[in-house]
């Protein structure tokens, strides 16, 4: 490829993205509809998965989200849904800028679709839809590098 060629080129292609892993369970349905007397208790995680490929600068990006509701009285389990959603995406950037895009911009785009996939899940099992609240991707991995800076400089210190 020419200089040229690669300027043109896009910086991210997303190739494909996919649903690898989704299960919901209600397993007190409908019994628990009745139970429910306040805003039950939701707890959601989400969690970032980067891998390569065997192709050069070609890389998964999984978001993993699990979010599980139970009674606020009697401790229930109201649902509980795990979402595996990810993109298969091409990077053209500057080595430097790889693990950024990748743990921040990649989330960032993959994050609406996990959305909406929770949302009309929680819904469809004839709930209130779960709408995630907004996560900030550079916020978590400002605080990664932090926690290893961190943990470089205890290590140092020991020496």
């Amino acid at each position: 490829m020419t200089k040229n060629e690669t300027q043109n080129m896009p910086s991210i292609q997303i190739n494909a993205q996919y649903i690898k892993d989704l299960s919901f369970e209600a397993p007190g349905m409908p019994q628990v509809l009745t139970e429910i007397t306040s805003a039950p208790d939701i707890n959601v995680n989400v969690d970032i998965q980067v891998s390569k490929t065997n192709q050069d600068n070609v890389f998964t990006v999984e978001l993993n989200a699990k979010a599980a509701a139970q009674t606020a009285d009697t401790k229930k389990p109201v649902f509980i849904c795990d979402l595996t959603y990810g993109a298969l995406v091409t990077l053209n950037v500057p080595q430097e800028h790889i693990e950024p895009v990748l743990l921040v911009e990649i989330p960032h785009l993959l994050f609406p679709y996990v959305r909406s996939i929770v949302s009309n899940t929680t819904r469809e099992a004839g709930l209130p839809p779960l709408q995630i609240n907004p996560i900030d991707f550079a916020g978590l991995y400002q605080a990664k590098i932090q926690s290893i800076q961190a943990q470089k400089e205890a290590e140092g210190k020991k020496e």
